[in-house]
């Protein structure tokens, strides 16, 4: 059976690494926590159909990676977006303190229209916290975000961030600041070599490699991959 859906949007899941962006995304799908979490290696990847607005709603969402050796990749990975989750760590000064160069990218190379909504992690570490609720609201007020504290761990928040960003967009569609034809569209990127780990269930973790690069060290046990070449922009329906 196809899925039905009024609307689909791509969404990033952007900040720096360990503030628990993979484990978001986990809690969203799968509604349960990622008891095993590394560091993302290029991007995860993951849907779903929610309902907004009593519209059905198709998110596509792309877990990049946080550390700065994939940030030239993973930028690859904007363009074409109509959400983000701007994801940093309570507990983490230097995480908030990097929010500004995400922003930046989000709305350098998806749109300057893209909706962000901030999303605090961690929340239920709220005894080891460095960053204020205050602090981070005046943050997101001062650069036009939306705000919420989320807890990857508890699930707290953690659809209604999808949510609100999802019923931004949709708000935005009706008022006629964005075109829904416009969004997404992948006519004319060349698209991009990735290896995708075809065994993993969940997310299907793509991992990034140029297509000339030395295969040896995937070709010796390990879950089953592949080589193919995609697009990296969705397409609306």
């Amino acid at each position: 059976m196809s899925e039905s859906y009024d609307f689909l949007f791509k969404f990033l899941v952007i900040g720096n690494a360990g503030t628990g962006k993979s484990c978001l995304l986990h809690q969203f799908i799968e509604k349960r926590f990622k008891d095993e979490s590394n560091h993302t290696i290029g991007v995860e990847f993951g849907s779903k159909i929610i309902s907004v607005v009593n519209k059905m709603v198709k998110l596509q969402i792309w877990d990049t990676a946080g550390q700065e050796r994939f940030r030239s990749v993973t930028r690859s990975y904007y363009r074409g977006a109509a959400g983000a989750l701007l994801v940093y760590d309570i507990t983490s000064r230097e995480t908030y303190n990097a929010l500004t160069t995400w922003l930046s990218d989000a709305r350098m190379l998806a749109s300057q229209n893209i909706v962000i909504i901030l999303c605090g992690n961690k929340k239920d570490l709220d005894t080891d916290r460095e960053v204020t609720f205050l602090e981070a609201s005046r943050f997101a007020q001062e650069n036009e975000l939306m705000f919420l504290e989320t807890s990857a761990l508890t699930g707290e928040n953690v659809e209604e961030a999808f949510v609100q960003c999802a019923r931004k967009i949709l708000n935005k569609i009706e008022s006629g600041e964005l075109d829904p034809e416009r969004m997404g569209s992948a006519a004319g990127h060349p698209g991009v070599w990735l290896l995708v780990d075809v065994s993993c269930s969940v997310h299907r973790q793509v991992c990034f490699r140029q297509a000339c690069e030395d295969q040896e060290k995937n070709s010796h046990g390990g879950p089953r991959k592949c080589w193919v070449k995609v697009a990296v922009l969705v397409t609306p329906p």
